[in-house]
């Protein structure tokens, strides 16, 4: 809510004019543009906590993916296979 607050600190200058506003329309105007860009960062800052809730996973359980170093001792090594020609791979002729 503070982020939210600070926001909108810093984005009042930018509607605000040198001379003060000359009707009710103007008023209104800014006053309607102050409130969307206060909801817009509302929106943002409500995605952000989302965001921040699933990279902290405080929420999620992953010991049952866990693997045991035991079970990986029985996985076999597979060798790569080094001789490979990438000419063939360019000829037509086969």
């Amino acid at each position: 809510m503070l982020k939210v607050l600070f926001s909108c600190l810093l984005l009042l200058p930018l509607f605000a004019k040198e001379s003060a506003p000359k009707s009710h329309k103007e008023v209104n105007a800014t006053s309607k543009a102050i409130q969307e860009a206060i909801k817009a960062q509302m929106e943002r800052e409500k995605k952000y906590a989302k965001e921040q809730k699933f990279y902290q996973g405080k929420e999620y359980n992953l010991k049952e993916k866990q693997v045991d170093p035991k079970q990986l001792e029985q996985v076999p090594v597979i060798e790569p296979d080094y001789d490979f020609d990438i000419t063939d791979v360019y000829r037509d002729d086969i």
